[in-house]
């Protein structure tokens, strides 16, 4: 009697089982059946928001279900990160990946996650360039001439950037490093004030992501002296890259789509089927090309190739320049 109880007990657990598995199922297949919650570490109006709520539109029509942008900037990009490691691995919530996240890695000592181990990669989206800048009344118009410029007034250079260990921080001391050239770095709240001081002339350089300088710079309010990308920015065909006279420069900021470790494999591939198909569309295409950006697209392998490399890249100036952050 007790063993047909005990092989009642474990029908029955099976038959939980498999009901289980055959519910998960239906849900993927499901998928998506109610809002997905889409967070960015950073506020309203700059380049990654744009990014995320131009693709979550595109994804709002076409998965028809609302994809929903959640701003919780904080920590230096962390707090979004963290929200969204300790997110159900279910498909309802994603992360929009942007160059903070490889840096972060290195920068801060006591994260309570690992990026790269925590978080599935589902797609790439764009790579965008930052551009080096100077106020009109710095004399030099070339990167060979800034050089000089700068050599010849040791100590009377202010880099500004959106904050200590930003993609604009780094970019600026990756040319410190491969130049020689001493700046002095002024680290802003955010890239608005380090452009407003720019603009009055209070700093003189800025390495800035393309999207919200390319106004200043078309107006003539700013001066564009090369693009950090390996490969000129179709948006400034006519600015050279800092690689042109610098061999093996190359500073880019990028942004993708990941989602919490565990998000079944079949929600990552239909997230990245239609991202892809964002970046095909000939509308989108033109909106993201206005950001000074070139589409990435992919596997979710060849984005967790970018992420993985991106960090050994920024982890070795990182150290290089004995940034830290707490």
């Amino acid at each position: 009697m007790r063993h047909l109880i005990q092989r009642l007990a474990a029908l029955a657990l099976a038959g939980v089982a498999l009901t289980c598995i055959a519910g998960a199922a239906r849900a993927q297949d499901d998928y998506p059946n109610r809002t997905i919650r889409w967070l960015v570490g950073y506020p309203p109006g700059g380049s990654t928001d744009i990014v995320a709520r131009l693709i979550g539109q595109y994804l709002s029509e076409h998965l028809h279900q609302q994809v929903a942008v959640e701003n919780k900037p904080g920590a230096g990009n962390n707090l979004a990160t963290e929200m969204a490691v300790n997110s159900p691995p279910d498909g309802y919530t994603v992360f929009l990946v942007n160059p903070a996240n490889t840096i972060n890695a290195t920068l801060y000592k006591n994260l309570s996650f690992n990026f790269i181990r925590d978080m599935a990669p589902v797609a790439g989206i764009i790579r965008v360039p930052n551009v080096m800048e100077v106020n009109p009344e710095v004399p030099a118009k070339t990167v060979a001439e800034f050089i000089s410029y700068a050599k010849a007034n040791p100590g009377k250079v202010n880099m500004a950037s959106a904050g200590v260990g930003t993609s604009t921080h780094l970019s600026g001391a990756l040319f410190m490093l491969m130049t020689g050239v001493t700046m002095v770095h002024v680290p802003y709240h955010g890239a608005a004030p380090a452009l407003t001081d720019l603009l009055g002339g209070q700093v003189q350089v800025f390495f800035d992501n393309l999207p919200s300088s390319i106004g200043h710079i078309k107006g003539g309010r700013l001066r564009a002296i090369a693009v950090t990308t390996a490969t000129r920015a179709a948006a400034l065909p006519d600015v050279p890259t800092i690689a042109e006279t610098v061999p093996g420069y190359e500073a880019s900021v990028f942004y993708g789509m990941a989602a919490p470790r565990g998000t079944p494999r079949a929600i990552i591939e239909k997230l990245n089927h239609e991202v892809n198909a964002a970046l095909a569309d000939p509308a989108m295409q033109a909106k993201l090309a206005e950001l000074g950006g070139t589409n990435i697209g992919g596997t979710p392998e060849d984005f967790g190739k970018i992420i993985a490399a991106e960090t050994e890249k920024w982890s070795k100036v990182i150290k290089a320049t004995g940034a830290t952050a707490e």
